[in-house]
């Protein structure tokens, strides 16, 4: 890791060390927000944002995001989790508080298509993605210049579906030695083992263009193309065990025409792709996503 950018990792450490974020949801009833703000009131915590939603007033489900500042916050983190739980047992919550000095560390996946990983490595470079990108795991060689050039670990490790176990025994050993938090497939062509997703849930964010399930399978730009499509788009999502279809965290989409050719079709995709999978980690990064069933909500 660059000087820089590990000076710009402590600084944000150093600036958020008095940060936290919760994350609630449950039932909708009375009482929630009103006990939650005493709560944090009692440590001197102060809220600095706030975005709640229920389904329905009247028997739904509700979902908050509380950001707050407190005082000493680092000598308190222990005891604010522990007696949060009399709170959450009360209202029946599903919840997780996090410390937004304890910057999550991020492995990126990815193949022979490199655009989604330059555009994370951009915005990391920038100081504009607070993760610290622990190492690149590929099933090539393209990328291992790029990424060794920043300090980032990178491991080759040749995958195909004779050697799939094989493969993922040491990517998960990889992932535990590193002490990973979140997986990004930054393009990376191959399909996961529902094993890797189980030890992984609401871990792996992935990224694909939008013409599933209407052109499924290899060259869909060029099929697209045939058909005469009039939007591109991409979609980014968490991966579960049934294949692209797991909870949506953002899409885009671009308007094309007739004068596009196959070429500027895919650089079109492309583009969409690598913004829509760098929003989206940014917003998991940052703790503004709740997963309900198979879709989020994202404040």
């Amino acid at each position: 890791m660059s000087t820089f950018i590990s000076d710009v990792l402590n600084k944000f450490r150093e600036n958020r060390k008095n940060r936290g974020c919760l994350l609630i949801n449950c039932s909708d009833q009375p009482g929630i927000v009103a006990t939650v703000s005493r709560f944090l009131f009692q440590y001197n915590a102060n809220i600095i944002e706030s975005s709640q939603y229920s389904t329905n007033p009247e028997g739904g489900d509700f979902f908050i995001r509380i950001e707050f500042e407190c005082p000493d916050l680092q000598s308190k983190k222990e005891a604010i989790t522990t007696s949060f739980q009399t709170i959450a047992d009360n209202f029946e919550m599903n919840w997780k508080i996090t410390f937004s000095s304890e910057v999550k560390k991020t492995a990126i996946f990815v193949s022979k298509e490199l655009h989604c990983l330059r555009e994370l490595l951009w915005e990391w470079q920038n100081g504009d993605l607070m993760t610290e990108i622990a190492l690149v795991i590929s099933n090539h060689e393209d990328s291992k210049e790029s990424v060794e050039s920043l300090g980032i670990p990178f491991y080759h490790i040749p995958a195909n579906k004779e050697n799939r176990r094989e493969v993922e025994t040491k990517q998960l050993d990889l992932l535990k030695e590193y002490d990973v938090d979140l997986i990004v497939l930054a393009r990376y062509m191959q399909i996961l083992t529902p094993t890797f997703v189980e030890a992984n849930p609401n871990k792996i964010i992935n990224i694909h263009h939008s013409f599933l399930p209407a052109f499924v399978g290899a060259r869909p730009y060029d099929r697209a193309y045939q058909r005469g499509v009039k939007l591109i788009g991409a979609t980014s999502h968490y991966v579960t065990n049934d294949l692209d279809e797991g909870p949506i965290i953002e899409q885009d989409t671009i308007r094309v025409d007739h004068r596009d050719s196959v070429a500027a079709l895919k650089k079109i995709g492309q583009s969409i792709e690598r913004s829509v999978l760098t929003r989206a980690v940014k917003w998991h990064l940052e703790d503004r996503i709740i997963v309900d069933g198979n879709k989020t909500i994202v404040f």
